[in-house]
């Protein structure tokens, strides 16, 4: 067996895509941070603020970033982001994987879009859910509401608000319509065949889902653990309906009402602005401390009480509950050649 091409497929194999298109997303991620932070360099040197070793400290820069855009640094990234994962999923689909765009989640449909509204409903839900159990628990205290740092605080939530759209769009582009996705395909053999390939692409995508955010402020080795239980739920939509609407609604939500709407950190971030400012107490095991609400146990709660919302969701929408066993199957693109007006031949 070619360990590097499949004949039959006509295509590298799965790992080779994935660390390709992975490379081609990276290099554009740089170009990205390299014209922001010119720009950023350029608005500090104007205000006679610039100082060149912020280049070699993303993080650093990032802060100028948010304290001098109010916030639309981090949605211009996003966005930003959003354009090269789109150009990545055309260029891989086309050279890499010989699949059409659509095929990675989007088969747009009425269905679409009502499964894109449920996940955007069911991501607010929870967080409201997190927020009234640690509220009820004593484990919160409201401080300030309509809370902004530095800047308007319509300015600040709109940006977030276009930051973490973007941010639930590439997120799962990446994890669950790429990653998940070719990994099924790629261990789709032997007595795992396509079932046993689809369920360990989904536990292997969810723990680098989790380990992509290792490095996240406040994180620990608690947080990562759970960030991987939160990729299986994000996922739990992709496989029981094919498609990315739900968990790209529910990315977009929970994060969004989580560090914007209620005041939570996400994934270890504090916002600068939120409707509801808070002071966070209470036993880290429980709420999550400094990381957020995804590193406690109230977290994992939600994220069970979201997966039954789901399963019940699909069973009524779809009739069956049964998880997309086809995200695993390989089909070959069928190009048709007009040979006559009305003869049609498949190559």
């Amino acid at each position: 067996m070619n360990p590097f091409y499949n004949h039959e497929q006509k295509r590298i194999r799965a790992l080779w895509r994935i660390l390709i298109q992975g490379g081609l997303f990276l290099v554009g991620l740089t170009l990205i941070s390299t014209v922001l932070g010119v720009i950023a360099m350029l608005i500090m040197s104007a205000s006679g603020q610039a100082d060149l070793d912020l280049l070699l400290n993303q993080d650093a820069l990032m802060d100028v970033m948010m304290s001098l855009g109010g916030g639309w640094f981090f949605a211009l990234n996003g966005v930003a982001t959003v354009v090269v994962i789109f150009l990545t999923f055309l260029l891989a689909g086309w050279l890499l994987d010989r699949r059409k765009f659509v095929d990675f989640g989007f088969h747009f449909s009425r269905q679409w879009w009502l499964d894109l509204g449920f996940g955007l409903g069911l991501g607010a839900i929870l967080m409201l859910l997190i927020f009234v159990i640690e509220l009820a628990a004593g484990w919160i205290t409201i401080e300030d509401t309509f809370h902004s740092i530095g800047n308007s605080f319509l300015s600040g939530w709109l940006a977030a608000l276009v930051g973490f759209i973007a941010v639930g769009i590439y997120e799962e582009m990446l994890s669950r319509g790429y990653h998940l996705r070719n990994l099924a395909e790629g261990l789709n053999w032997g007595i795992l065949g396509k079932g046993g390939g689809l369920w360990a692409g989904y536990l292997i995508s969810s723990s680098v889902f989790g380990l992509l955010h290792a490095a996240n402020p406040n994180s620990s080795w608690i947080s990562t653990l759970n960030l991987i239980l939160s990729g299986l739920f994000l996922g739990l939509g992709f496989v029981l309906t094919g498609e990315l609407a739900i968990p790209i609604g529910l990315h977009i939500t929970w994060n969004f009402f989580q560090g914007n709407v209620f005041g939570f950190p996400v994934s270890g971030s504090k916002s600068g602005t939120s409707i509801i400012s808070i002071l966070q107490g209470g036993p880290d095991l429980l709420t999550g401390g400094a990381f957020g609400p995804e590193a406690g146990l109230v977290g994992i709660f939600a994220f069970l009480v979201g997966s039954i919302l789901t399963v019940l969701y699909v069973r009524k929408t779809r009739g069956e509950v049964r998880m997309h066993t086809e995200l695993a199957e390989y089909q070959k693109p069928v190009v048709k050649m007009a040979i006559h007006p009305e003869i049609l031949v498949d190559e």
